[in-house]
């Protein structure tokens, strides 16, 4: 035992734990004063010279009749380490076997078995592109790296769109190291998906599951490209929430939250459910809050529900041609503008222009109105409108409620087809390159913020 007493320590050699009673000046041989040390504390011995001498004879009789014998045992304690106090023990438990399924949507897997069944349609995606010209006009280079994933065994596979935003070359690698030139599809950048093709045969796709069927605390993993580096490593969590609408540079995205690690190179990988299933597409995470502080586990993936007919459409056509259109150039209404045209609303969305012809022009829609709700959602922004026009496709109805200086009225719009031409200009190669620190290797998607809920949350791409 010790006492920590004016960092001082005092030994006591007692076998009750007690403390020494009092201390003194210890004495070196010949008689001079040494360090202050434990005194020894203890009665007398006499001395007993018979006893000694008798207890001395029985000791080496023992001694000698038992060497044989005890002499072998002592020896072999003290070479296998000291006798079973010093052993080590080692399990025999033979190596496990990982079993390769059949992703049938119906039994539930192991980790291990959901790795196995689905590293080799994990794809490994490193882009570069020209980020400007030097002083002496030579270009710049830039590399980024994310993840993907293959859809059909002729070569189709997803990512997200900001990992190939901007690209001139796409690079794709397999988990058994191939590696192909990939040629650009056709994307969405408002819902952040691409679809990239390489010229292989019998490719081994995943199985695209419902991510409707999701619940909170279902258990999920993601495998992936993190860093650019650790290639098709895999991460596990839970679903934290279903359904969380955040906002990345004005671009509202609705995504499944997931504590699964997260991070740059992560980007445009699959999100699997237990039975193998691919649910979403791992997108972002946050770092950052906006008072600074460091958070932890906060990832979001896509949900593929919300993507499947897009990417479909993507696959036979190079663009989703049916994503719904209004036609109008829209603008978020602010008080400055409220008041120049004394409006009794002071949000909404402003028309500034309405096209000849478009879904708004049908619909009666004209410059200097502000819609205010589409089918009963408030809109305040263009990024409300953006987000709940997500919710149709060419073709379907809505209603929308729409302020007019003399009244508000209420306006029945059939959502048109975005033009072919819009589609072409999401095309990466017609992009500004992605502004990124030549050979960064992390795939962030530019410097973008969250601006709400939290607008300074650093969004991260891989």
């Amino acid at each position: 035992m010790y006492n920590d007493e004016n960092n001082l320590y005092n030994y006591t050699y007692r076998k009750d734990g007690s403390e020494l009673s009092h201390q003194r000046e210890a004495v070196r041989p010949g008689g001079q004063p040494g360090p202050q040390g434990p005194e020894w504390e203890g009665k007398p011995v006499r001395k007993n010279r018979l006893g000694l001498k008798i207890a001395a004879l029985a000791l080496s009789c023992a001694l000698l009749g038992g060497a044989a014998g005890g002499g072998a045992v002592w020896a072999a304690s003290h070479y296998n380490g000291g006798g079973n106090e010093s052993e080590i023990n080692v399990s025999s438990r033979p190596v496990t076997q990982v079993a390769l399924r059949d992703v049938d949507g119906k039994t539930a897997m192991s980790d291990a078995e959901v790795y196995a069944a689905n590293v080799n349609s994990v794809v490994s995606i490193r882009t570069s592109a020209t980020a400007g010209y030097n002083f002496y006009g030579q270009p710049v280079q830039t590399a980024s790296a994310g993840s993907g994933f293959v859809l059909s065994k002729d070569g189709y596979i997803l990512t997200n769109y900001h990992v190939v935003k901007g690209a001139e070359t796409v690079t794709v690698t397999m988990y058994n190291g191939d590696e192909f030139d990939a040629k650009y599809i056709g994307g969405e950048e408002d819902y952040d998906i691409a679809v990239i093709k390489v010229e292989a045969e019998n490719l081994q796709p995943v199985t695209l599951g419902d991510s409707g069927t999701l619940n909170v605390g279902d258990h999920v993993l993601a495998i992936g490209n993190p860093l650019g580096e650790l290639t098709f490593s895999m991460s596990g969590g839970m679903v934290s929430c279903v359904d969380r609408a955040i906002n990345v540079d004005g671009t509202p995205f609705n995504m499944i939250q997931t504590d699964a690690s997260i991070n740059p190179g992560n980007s445009g990988g699959p999100l699997f459910n237990q039975y193998g299933e691919v649910v979403g597409i791992v997108s972002a995470k946050y770092s950052q809050s906006s008072n600074g502080t460091t958070v932890e586990g906060l990832g979001f993936a896509i949900p593929m529900n919300d993507v499947f007919s897009m990417v479909k459409d993507i696959m036979a056509n190079g663009y989703v041609s049916n994503r719904a259109y209004l036609g109008i150039t829209p603008q978020t209404l602010t008080e400055g503008t409220a008041a120049q045209f004394h409006y009794d609303v002071t949000s909404g969305v402003f028309i500034n222009y309405v096209e000849p012809d478009s879904a708004a022009a049908k619909a009666g829609l004209k410059m200097g109105d502000v819609i205010t709700k589409v089918d009963g959602t408030a809109i305040k922004t263009v990024e409300d409108l953006n987000l709940a026009k997500k919710k149709y496709s060419a073709g379907d109805t809505a209603t929308l409620e729409v302020y007019r200086p003399d009244g508000t009225i209420t306006v029945e719009v059939t959502w048109g087809a975005a033009p072919k031409e819009e589609q072409a200009q999401q095309e990466p190669a017609q992009q500004e390159p992605a502004q990124q620190e030549p050979g960064n290797g992390n795939g962030q998607y530019g410097n973008g913020y969250f601006n709400d809920p939290f607008d300074m949350f650093r969004y991260f791409f891989g």
